[in-house]
C-alpha cells in the first residue's frame, strides 16, 4: 500500500476536485481512498508515503496518438531530403525509417519513448506502429519495451499498400495475431486496434482484408485527411470523400480512431457524430508539416469525442496542451478560443477515449480508479483551487515538472530517478541502434 500526499491534490472528479493538501490510497493497481494528507495518514500510518513536498498530484497522463517508430529520427539528417510538400516527408523521411527498422531497434525505439513518457507523467500510450523492414512481430517487441518498464499500452500496426501487396497482408496478419494476444491478456496493460495508415494508401482489396481479419470487440486507428492529398485521391479514385469511404467499408464505430481530420466538412462532422467515432488532434505534427490547422473546435462543438496526442513530435503531452491552445486562438482570429475545449480533450476526451479500450477507470483520482498518479513540482504564485487548475497547468507547468509516476500502482520515476531500470544502459543500447539504421539508411 501506497500513500502519495503531501500536496495540492487535482483528482479530475467532479464530487471532489481538489485538495489544498491532499493524499491518494493506492493497493496493488487500484486507488483506495483519496482525501486530506493528515486524515490519510492516520489511517493508514503502516503504508509507503510518497512526499509531494508541497507540489501538484494529479491523474496521470494519456496519449492517444504516439508514433514510436519515429524515436530515432531525432538529429537524422537522410541524403537527397529536400521534401516539398506532405507526400515528400512522408517518402522522404518516415517511410524511409519504417522500411530499414529491425526488431531491436523497433524495440529500443519503444524503450526511449516510454521512458520520455514516463518522464513527462504519461502513462498509457496508443501508438501508431510502422517498420516495413520487419513486419512480423514487431508489435510484441513494443509490447516487451512497455511490460519492462511498466506501462500502459494500446497498440497497433500501420496497414499500407505503399511497398506492395505481400507487405499490406503481413500488416494485417501481425494486427490480428497482436490483437488476439491482447484480448487473452488479463493484466489490463495492454490492447490492440486494427491499424491503417490512410485512405490513400490503401486499396479496397486491403481495405476486405482489414474487414476480414478484425477480431471483434475491437476498432481502427487510422490517419484520415491529414493532408489535402488524402482527400483529393479519395474524390479521384473513390468518388467521394474520406469519411464516407470509411463509413462504408464499416470502419467508422465508438472503438475507431480517426486521426488529425483536417480536411473534413460540415457533412464528415456529423458522421463522426453519429457513428460515436473518436477523433484525436496533434497540433504540432500539423504545424510542423504544414498540413493545416483542423475544424478541431468545430468537431468538439459537434459533441464528437476528441482527444489530443503528440503524433511522435514530442512525448510531453503538455506540450501539445499549449500549443492546440494558441494554434486555435490564432487561427480562429479569436483569443476566446480553446480556453474550454483543449483541456476537455487532454483531461476528459483522452480518459473516456482510453476505457474505451481498458476497464479500469483512467484519467481520475477516486476509489476503484486506475492507480495511475504523477506529481509535479510545481509550487503555485498565486492562488490555486478547483476553478483554475488548468490556468495553472496551462502557463506554470510542462511535461518536465513532473517528478514522480506512479502507473498500474507502480512507482515508475520517484524525485526524477527512474525505479528498476538502467537509465544509462539503456539509452546506450538505443543510440547504438540508431547510429546503425542511419548507416543502413545513408550508406
Amino acid at each position: 500500500m501506497i500513500v502519495i500526499g503531501n500536496g495540492r491534490l487535482v483528482t479530475r472528479d467532479s464530487s471532489n476536485p481538489f485538495y489544498e493538501n491532499g493524499a491518494v490510497v493506492t493497493d496493488g493497481g487500484t486507488i483506495v481512498k483519496v482525501g486530506e494528507t493528515a486524515a490519510i495518514r492516520r489511517e493508514y500510518p503502516d503504508a509507503e508515503f510518497v512526499d509531494a513536498k508541497g507540489g501538484v498530484i494529479m491523474p496521470a497522463f494519456i496519449n492517444t496518438h504516439e508514433h514510436i517508430y519515429s524515436a530515432m529520427a531525432r538529429g537524422l539528417s537522410i541524403n537527397g531530403y529536400h521534401p516539398n510538400g506532405f507526400l515528400d516527408i512522408l517518402d522522404g523521411m518516415w517511410w524511409t525509417i519504417d522500411r530499414h527498422l529491425t526488431l531491436e531497434q523497433t524495440r529500443q525505439s519503444a524503450m526511449t519513448t516510454y521512458i520520455d513518457s514516463i518522464k513527462n507523467g504519461v502513462t498509457t500510450v496508443f501508438d501508431h506502429h510502422a517498420s516495413f523492414g520487419e513486419i512480423p512481430d514487431s508489435l510484441s517487441a513494443i509490447e516487451d519495451a512497455a511490460k519492462t518498464l511498466g506501462i500502459r499500452t494500446c497498440l497497433c500496426y500501420e496497414i499500407s499498400d505503399r511497398d506492395g501487396r505481400e507487405k499490406a497482408l503481413a500488416s494485417v496478419l501481425e494486427n490480428e495475431r497482436f490483437i488476439k494476444h491482447a484480448l487473452a491478456d488479463d493484466s489490463d496493460m495492454i490492447a490492440g486496434m486494427m491499424g491503417m495508415h490512410a485512405s490513400f494508401t490503401i486499396s479496397d482489396e486491403t481495405m476486405a482484408l482489414c474487414q476480414e481479419h478484425k477480431p471483434e470487440g475491437v476498432g481502427y486507428h487510422i490517419h484520415v485527411a491529414e493532408g489535402i492529398e488524402d482527400l483529393h485521391h479519395c474524390l479521384k479514385h473513390y468518388s467521394k470523400r474520406i469519411l464516407d469511404r470509411l463509413y462504408d467499408w464499416n470502419i467508422l464505430g465508438p472503438k475507431t480512431i480517426t486521426a488529425h481530420c483536417i480536411y473534413v466538412n460540415e457533412h464528415e462532422m456529423q458522421l463522426l457524430k453519429d457513428t460515436d467515432t473518436m477523433v484525436v488532434h496533434n497540433p504540432e505534427s500539423n504545424m510542423g508539416n504544414a498540413c493545416g490547422c483542423p475544424p478541431t473546435m468545430a468537431i468538439v462543438h459537434h459533441g464528437v469525442l476528441t482527444g489530443l496526442g503528440t503524433d511522435g513530435y514530442t512525448h510531453d503531452i503538455l506540450e501539445s496542451y499549449k500549443v492546440a491552445n494558441v494554434l486555435h486562438k490564432h487561427h480562429l482570429c479569436d483569443a476566446n478560443a480553446a480556453w474550454g475545449e483543449v483541456p476537455q480533450m487532454l483531461f476528459e476526451g483522452n480518459a473516456k477515449i482510453a476505457n474505451r479500450y481498458f476497464k479500469k477507470q483512467l484519467g481520475v483520482l477516486k476509489e476503484g480508479a486506475a492507480a495511475d498518479v504523477i506529481v509535479a513540482d510545481y509550487i503555485p504564485r498565486t492562488p490555486m483551487n478547483a476553478s483554475n487548475v488548468n490556468g495553472h497547468i496551462l502557463f506554470g507547468m510542462t511535461g518536465r515538472s513532473v517528478v514522480t509516476t506512479m502507473c498500474n500502482g507502480k512507482v515508475l520515476m520517484k524525485n526524477r530517478e527512474l525505479m528498476g531500470i538502467d537509465e544509462e544502459k539503456v539509452l546506450a543500447d538505443v543510440r547504438a541502434e540508431a547510429a546503425k539504421l542511419w548507416k543502413s539508411i545513408n550508406g
